[in-house]
């Protein structure tokens, strides 16, 4: 049987030229490991899951997306309710799922830690029939996620540069968020489903948060005032976002989001256009993961 290990030679701000050094790696590890491996590279979106798919038909025992958190999701959106599990090389700009599972931030290590690992089972979210495996939301990150998708800067760098201008630009919606049967309304700069605790780069949007608990964490942050949203953003790197003024957290299972004006979501940072209502849900135990 087959390893797949599906690169994107871009992620991260990588250039082209670096697919080849990634390719000859990973080809390396998994001949030592006695494995038959498949090299596949992406060249567009979506085409990640295409690959991870045409790679389960040809029998793979184990697929593994080297590159960020969107790469990441297009291979588990294939996989999902399968018996073939995922593996992680992270190479991207922010890499929560990567991190909250304790992935080896060595390519090599990580390739032979996915080879080697018992799959074990993980939650996978659900909005408007989008999966996530590491958080999705609306507001300020979801935001973020769409300027950040057409810039020409990758990154962290970037990434950062277009979160500092946007803390005093952005205008927050007012939502209607209904959940076990209670709505309430809030005017809120950030309304995140978390099924890990990291959004990336080390920062704790949901410090409890546990992707085999059978439920999402529902972080909703107040606008209070601009000055107190800046001041708050040191909580994300200490693990105490449940302090900041104005945050409530919820374990839920399914919720529905409304709003007056069509929102823009993001699935594992990637951009979404969506409609004035939102619906979310996860699946418990529905993605083998193979880390260590």
């Amino acid at each position: 049987m087959s390893v797949a290990i599906i690169i994107n030679p871009i992620s991260g701000g990588a250039g082209p030229d670096a697919a080849r050094a990634k390719a000859q790696l990973a080809r390396a590890v998994v001949d030592a490991h006695g494995d038959r491996p498949d090299i596949l590279l992406t060249e567009r979106v979506g085409h990640a899951r295409e690959l991870a798919q045409s790679a389960m038909q040809r029998g793979a025992r184990l697929v593994i997306a080297w590159g960020g958190d969107g790469t990441i999701n297009e291979v588990a959106s294939a996989l999902v309710f399968g018996e073939v599990p995922l593996g992680i090389v992270p190479a991207g700009s922010g890499n929560g799922l990567a991190r909250e599972l304790g992935v080896a931030r060595r390519p090599e290590r990580a390739i032979a830690d996915a080879l080697a690992a018992e799959p074990r089972l993980m939650d996978v979210g659900e909005i408007e029939g989008r999966y996530f495996v590491n958080a999705a939301g609306m507001g300020f990150d979801a935001h973020i996620a769409s300027q950040f998708a057409s810039s020409r800067r990758r990154g962290f760098l970037g990434y950062a540069g277009i979160t500092a201008r946007a803390l005093t630009s952005y205008v927050p919606l007012t939502y209607r968020i209904t959940t076990g049967g209670t709505t309430v309304e809030t005017r809120a700069v950030l309304v995140t489903l978390a099924n890990s605790a990291q959004f990336g780069n080390g920062a704790l949007i949901a410090p409890g948060a546990r992707v085999d608990d059978g439920e999402l964490d529902l972080v909703v942050v107040e606008e209070r005032s601009r000055f107190r949203t800046i001041c708050s953003v040191p909580h994300l790197f200490t693990g105490t976002a449940n302090k900041i003024v104005g945050c409530r957290i919820a374990r839920v299972r399914e919720v529905t989001v409304e709003t007056t004006a069509p929102m823009t979501f993001h699935v594992d940072g990637e951009p979404v256009q969506g409609g004035t209502r939102l619906r979310a849900r996860v699946h418990p135990r529905a993605l083998h993961i193979a880390v260590r």
